[in-house]
């Protein structure tokens, strides 16, 4: 079992940073792909991005490339996405996930979730 804790959420203005931090219990990250993904209100939860176990490659949704990064430290088992000019559409609780395989876009494929810190962009 992995037990995630997401941190670092909470209200910026328009065009702000805020870097959010993913910390893993239970089992050493090092060997799964950690995904990102966020969920507004009334909405589905989409994928913001995702990192492979060994950092080989990383992925972003479109409307977050350029200002989103994602990076992990293994060693520390975290996980972090550091969110840049940030707009107010991209308001919604972000949660981050663990899969014991290669990323997935799909939420579906992640066995691991944390509780998912809130996110809000004023504008």
């Amino acid at each position: 079992q992995v037990q995630l804790v997401e941190s670092g959420g909470g209200l910026v203005q328009t065009g702000g940073s805020l870097r959010l931090s993913c910390a893993a219990s239970g089992r050493t990250l090092s060997s799964y792909a950690m995904g990102w993904f966020r969920q507004a209100p009334g909405k589905e939860r989409k994928f913001v991005g995702a990192i492979t176990w060994n950092d080989d490659n990383i992925y972003y949704q479109d409307s977050v490339k350029g200002r989103f990064t994602i990076s992990r430290d293994n060693a520390k088992n975290m996980v972090y996405l550091q969110m840049n000019s940030l707009k107010p559409e991209d308001t919604a609780v972000y949660y981050c996930a663990a899969r014991s395989t290669t990323v997935s876009v799909q939420s579906s494929a992640y066995s691991y979730w944390g509780q998912g810190t809130q996110v809000t962009v004023s504008s």
